[in-house]
């Protein structure tokens, strides 16, 4: 029988659902069904949620799991009279941390995922719009401005992770995609030459960039394994000609895409 999991916060829940989704990911053979309780703030909501969990687990004879980051101590007390395993976040780690910094935590909420940090917030915002503006190569004259500059054929990953890096890390990062004129060609697009040492390169299987094109454009010429074959060639031979590091998205998320191209770089600044 299916297992409900629950992420419950007194805020938006993000740090939980990474949690959970972290250490459920190393149980294969595990169904559950998922649920999210954000802003449980007060003690009438957090008596609201405990009814429905003791509620979920009569019915199902199965008591649910709960991933929680609820800061204030008495509502997360109250929270350990339902029926349930609790895998508490703050009680974990919190303790220990104030042992070891000889120094009391501020139970305040929101602090991760909140604007407590407007100067960060406002880094990450200013970096989401500069991503989409400097998306598929639709505008080059920022290109001095840019951390980064992600290169790669149509559909191979290059919008989500500009996106992704963006939003959780404040990279100002544009993309260029390499086209079948591009790639005809042994130089460098003429636009992309002053800035090559900001230049990373996505590639992929030509079987998975296949099937994602065929998702968007299945008729032509386009979503052919035989051009599939050819750009990729073509696209890592510029690559490997003008020693522009670059990643194999094929069986990457965009977090880990995201990681090694920054791990990557930080290693060769330093």
């Amino acid at each position: 029988m299916k297992r409900t999991v629950i992420i419950l916060s007194d805020h938006t829940g993000l740090t939980a659902e990474a949690m959970g989704h972290s250490l459920l990911s190393q149980f294969k053979d595990f169904e559950y069904d998922i649920v999210h309780w954000s802003f449980l703030d007060t003690e009438e909501k957090i008596h609201h949620a405990v009814a429905q969990i003791n509620n979920i687990a009569a019915v199902s004879g199965q008591r649910p799991i709960i991933f929680s980051t609820l800061v204030d101590p008495e509502i997360r007390d109250y929270l350990k009279q339902s029926n349930s395993l609790i895998l508490d976040y703050f009680e974990s780690y919190t303790g220990a941390l104030e042992e070891e910094l000889q120094m009391s935590s501020t139970y305040i909420r929101g602090q991760t995922h909140g604007m407590a940090n407007t100067h960060a917030y406002t880094n990450r915002i200013q970096a989401v719009n500069y991503a989409l503006n400097n998306d598929d190569g639709a505008v080059t004259r920022n290109y001095p401005t840019a951390d980064l500059i992600l290169l790669g054929v149509s559909r191979s990953g290059k919008t989500p992770t500009c996106l992704y890096m963006a939003m959780h890390y404040g990279v100002l990062v544009a993309n260029y995609p390499l086209t079948e004129d591009d790639l005809d060609k042994t130089d460098l697009p003429a636009v992309l030459q002053p800035h090559i040492d900001k230049l990373y390169g996505l590639t992929i299987q030509a079987e998975q960039l296949q099937r994602i094109r065929k998702e968007r454009r299945a008729n032509g010429r386009y979503a052919t394994l035989e051009q599939c074959v050819w750009e990729i060639q073509q696209a890592e031979k510029l690559y490997q000609g003008h020693q522009i590091p670059f990643i194999d998205t094929t069986a990457m998320s965009i977090e880990e895409i995201t990681t090694k191209i920054l791990s990557a770089v930080d290693k060769n600044q330093r």
